[in-house]
């Protein structure tokens, strides 16, 4: 499997949707996470650029990821596709 760079995180209430290029932008994973695997999820994953839209949860998700070594962006809602 190619390195990960970027992750792209689509926050939910349950399912989270998770989806993870390498440096050419060529999705090389997709998976569906539930609310209790997302932290475990990024623990287990090397360091990578993790974007996410901006919301209420996004805050405070974009900091735990960043403790567990990635590097958190939050998307204005207006440019997620």
């Amino acid at each position: 499997m190619s390195e990960i760079i970027t992750v792209g995180l689509d926050l939910a209430k349950n399912v989270f949707q998770v989806q993870g290029a390498d440096g050419v932008g060529r999705a090389v994973l997709r998976k569906k996470l539930r609310r209790a695997q997302v932290l475990e999820f990024f623990s287990q994953l090397p360091s990578c650029v993790v974007a996410m839209e901006a919301c209420g949860g996004a805050q405070f998700l974009g900091r735990e990821i960043g403790e567990r070594g990635h590097e958190g962006r939050l998307v204005p809602p207006a440019e997620v596709r």
